[in-house]
Parts: C-alpha cells; sequence; structure tokens
C-alpha cells in the first residue's frame, strides 16, 4: 500500500532553495493528517552534507543521491533518480516545486511513474484520505479542487505560498543508488544571472515595469526603488518582448507565476495573462496613468497618476522611512 509524503528538493549553488523548506513544512502537515512519514529526495553533487538539514523542517527521512551527474541540473538525470527511489519507496504524495525546475522536471515525473498531477497549486490538504489539491484558475477568478486518482499523487506548489515551519525533528540520511545508466543529456555551457540578482519567483517584494516605462533605460528608477525596498524588479511581456528586460524578469502566465507579499505594477495595464502571474501577491500596488486599467481591479492600492513621478517620490520616502 502507498505511504509517506514525500517532496523532491530544490538546490542552487550547493544550498537548498526557499521553496524546498516550504515544502518540507507541507509535507510534515500533511504527514501529521495521515500519521504517516514526511521524506525528501536530494538529488546533486556534493550534497551528503547538507541533507540533515531538512529535518529542521520536519521531515523524518532524507534520501540522498550524492552523484556529479546531478550537476548542474538536466532533466533526465533527476527524472531517472527520483522516479526510482519514489517507486522502489511506493510514495502516496510526492510535492514538487512549481518553479522552472520542477516544471521540467514534473511532467517527465507524471509519465514514468504513470500517475496525474495538480500544477500551480495555492494549498493542499486531506480529504478521504486523499491529496486535495488547490489552483487558481482562469487567471485566478476562481479556484479549482484537484484529486489525482493514481499515486503517486504529484502536486506542484506554488512558491512564496506555503509557510516554513521549523521542527524539532532530526532527520535520518539514507543514500541510495540512482542507477542512471547512460544519460542522454550534456550541459555544455551555463550562463549564471549577475551576482547579486534577486530571482522575482523567489522575492518578498517585486516592483515591476510593463510598456508605460517607454524603454529600457527607464527601468532605472524601478532598480533604485528595489535597491531600497529589497526588491526584485520584474517586467510584463510587453517590456520583454520589446527587448527591454530579459525573459527571466517576465512575471505572467508565460513567464514567471510569483506570490511576493509586495507587488508594485508601474506602467503595466494588467493584460489577463500578467495578472494570473502576479494575483496571488497579498499586497499590490498599481500606479498607472489609465484609471481603466484592468490592474485597479486587482490592486489593493491604486495611484491614477505619472508614473515617472510618483515612482522617484516613492524611492525618496522610503528612503527616509528606511534610513
Amino acid at each position: 500500500m502507498a505511504k509517506g509524503v514525500w517532496i523532491v528538493a530544490e538546490l542552487r549553488d550547493g544550498a537548498f532553495r526557499k521553496v524546498t523548506f516550504e515544502m518540507a513544512s507541507t509535507a510534515r502537515k500533511l504527514a501529521d493528517q495521515l500519521g504517516e512519514e514526511a521524506c525528501a529526495v536530494v538529488c546533486g553533487s556534493g550534497v551528503a552534507g547538507i541533507a540533515g538539514e531538512l529535518g529542521k523542517y520536519g521531515i523524518d527521512k532524507v534520501y540522498v543521491a550524492d552523484n556529479a551527474a546531478f550537476e548542474p541540473y538536466t532533466t533526465d538525470a533527476h527524472a531517472a533518480a527520483v522516479a526510482k527511489v519514489v517507486k522502489d519507496n511506493d510514495a502516496a504524495i510526492l510535492l514538487v516545486a512549481a518553479s522552472f525546475q520542477g516544471k521540467d522536471l514534473a511532467p517527465r515525473l507524471v509519465g514514468k511513474l504513470a500517475t496525474g498531477m495538480a500544477s500551480d497549486c495555492t494549498d493542499v490538504k486531506i480529504a478521504d484520505g486523499k491529496l486535495l489539491a488547490i489552483r487558481p484558475m482562469y487567471a485566478g477568478k476562481c479556484f479549482g479542487e484537484i484529486v489525482v486518482s493514481a499515486t503517486p499523487q504529484i502536486a506542484a506548489l506554488r512558491p512564496n505560498v506555503f509557510p516554513i515551519v521549523e521542527s524539532a525533528k532530526a532527520g535520518a540520511v539514507e543514500a541510495f543508488d540512482p542507477g542512471l545508466g547512460e544519460l542522454k543529456t550534456k550541459v555544455l555551457e551555463v550562463q549564471k544571472e549577475q551576482a547579486g540578482k534577486i530571482d522575482v519567483s523567489e522575492a518578498n517584494i517585486i516592483v515591476s515595469g510593463g510598456r508605460g516605462m517607454k524603454g529600457p533605460e527607464n527601468f532605472a528608477i524601478l532598480e533604485e526603488l528595489a535597491g531600497v525596498l529589497g526588491a526584485a524588479v520584474g517586467a510584463s511581456r510587453a517590456a520583454v518582448d520589446a527587448g527591454w528586460r530579459a525573459q527571466s524578469d517576465q512575471v505572467g502566465q508565460t513567464g514567471k507565476v510569483v506570490s511576493p507579499n509586495l507587488y508594485i505594477a508601474c506602467g503595466i495595464s494588467g493584460a489577463i495573462q500578467h495578472l494570473a502571474g502576479m494575483s496571488s501577491s497579498k499586497y499590490i500596488v498599481a500606479v498607472n496613468k489609465d484609471p481603466e486599467a484592468p490592474i485597479f481591479q486587482k490592486a489593493d492600492y491604486g495611484l491614477v497618476d505619472d508614473l515617472f513621478k510618483v515612482v522617484p517620490a516613492l524611492t525618496q520616502e522610503c528612503k527616509k522611512l528606511l534610513g
């Protein structure tokens, strides 16, 4: 009989990403409701020493595959290893992150494990002994409840939505053979983003610009505000398509789905695809000259004014308040 709530840990530069701790805390909560163990799969190079950290977030057992083939990330290596250990241990529930890596990995796991999945979940709970996954639909206009009938039930959790809860548990660590065999993918080169840049998918505060920025040089005022707030700078698809910002900054249905505590939208009208990517933000502030812009329907606070006046003034006030 399938048992246990499992997570697939995500790493960056040899450390666990924040979303891993969010998944671990969620797995602990679900496992307690089922009276079962919470387990994690960690695949990486030189990661055996950090695997035990997950015990602090409620993981009972960490299965580690420490192999140079996992760094940098490739779909075939990770999918093979995760599918093997999950299948060997007959996992009931498997949580992955709804990140770029998770969205790449999860469909392959669905195929290898002959199961189904719920994507981009903002809540998960146990109902009648099964995982009930909840996700926004139609650009956040409603929520769907999904139950995967096969096991393991796979759910991809949206980053920055689930709380991190520390635990007094001491997680056991067990190495496993990933059984990789011959891999079909080889990474030839990795081009990293500039050092110190905050990833919009992990940021607590995001300052985003759209077509109303009028050009790439004007994003400098957003960069300054973001620097004061410790925020990431995002962009709408229109700004990215115009070549004003990198695709990695794009927020929206075809970019990154974000859930920060504060989202400041500057010169963004609010196309439905953009709203789908940021509507679960805790607080939304919109600055736009058009009072009919759809973004105001989602905003908690709105300023109908020229962003080129508002943003510099806001930056100066934040500097005063934050010292």
